[in-house]
């Protein structure tokens, strides 16, 4: 028998990522029961959604979608009751995630997956107490989750290959573009590669070659321009012309090797967080973080938009 449509999310924790994944279901027609402990949690939660309302006006609104649809009750086990599909939000904490989806896997029958936004946590580690462990997945979203496509999709020991099906085809279904990460690794996919490239970002301010607000606009204007609408793989067969990657890899493999040994090994030290956040400070230039905020969230949405009506895989 299979699985019934989903058509109620439950969203457990809902501060700004857990309230960005409740915009973002109620915008795609869902019906959603929210669950926070936090006193005030309920008011700070449809604040954020009223907030969040125009940018998913602007992406397109699913029919039926409404912040009424929006349902919250303090109580966890009475609020994930009767929900199809569970998006947790907690605080990065094994035995906390632990002991959370215990809890869950005991009131919700066996079909309804429980999902984990965890950035840093294993699947297996969170799915640890569960009586029905194959159920336990990764949905870690990119922030903010009501805007940003990406979700890594990434299974424990003991998560079945149909829980990692329905979990990318139901993320896809909302707008998502999942990913689905083949191995447990610290840090998943995408933050990875973020950490690889600060890595070398942090190197050049410590050495002197390049200010903070150089940085950014090496990236901003540059590679990244290109990375918005294609990945580094594609970019890199493009760069090669006829012979796409091919001819890349047979005449710049061995110097992007060299690069590679290259690269610095940067140590967070008090001296250099104190060089980056001045830096930064120098960039602002008295901007409120607001309106940075809301400039980047206008020429992301035209970006997705303009994406959305292209061939492009990704």
């Amino acid at each position: 028998m299979n699985p019934p449509v989903i058509q109620r999310v439950a969203v457990v924790a809902t501060g700004v990522i857990g309230a960005s994944w409740a915009a973002h279901f109620l915008a795609h027609g869902l019906d959603v029961s929210a669950t926070d402990p936090s006193p005030g949690a309920e008011d700070r939660l449809r604040a954020s959604v009223a907030q969040h309302w125009p940018t998913l006006q602007r992406l397109g609104l699913a029919a039926g979608a409404a912040q009424n649809r929006l349902h919250f009750n303090a109580d966890l086990e009475q609020a994930v009751t009767g929900a199809d599909f569970v998006q947790e939000n907690g605080p990065e904490r094994q035995d906390f995630k632990a002991e959370l989806f215990g809890r869950l896997d005991a009131v919700l029958p066996p079909h309804v997956i429980l999902a984990s936004s965890s950035s840093g946590l294993s699947t297996t580690s969170i799915q640890s107490a569960c009586v029905h462990p194959e159920r336990v997945v990764l949905g870690h979203p990119f922030n903010p989750p009501h805007l940003i496509p990406l979700v890594e999709v990434i299974g424990g020991e003991r998560t079945s290959p149909a829980t990692i099906e329905r979990a990318m085809a139901f993320y896809a279904s909302i707008g998502k573009k999942p990913i689905h990460g083949r191995k447990e690794i610290k840090g998943h996919i995408a933050n990875r590669l973020q950490a690889a490239l600060w890595r070398e970002a942090f190197h050049l301010v410590e050495q002197g070659v390049a200010s903070v607000e150089d940085i950014d606009i090496a990236i901003a204007h540059g590679p990244g321009l290109r990375w918005g609408v294609l990945g580094p793989f594609l970019n890199l067969h493009l760069s090669g012309g006829a012979g796409g990657i091919q001819h890349v890899l047979d005449h710049l493999g061995g110097p992007i090797a060299d690069w590679w040994q290259d690269l610095g090994r940067p140590d967070m030290s008090a001296a250099l967080k104190a060089q980056v956040v001045q830096g930064v400070a120098d960039e602002m230039q008295g901007r409120r973080i607001e309106d940075l905020e809301a400039s980047r969230d206008a020429l992301l949405i035209d970006l997705i938009k303009a994406k959305q009506g292209q061939q492009f895989k990704d």
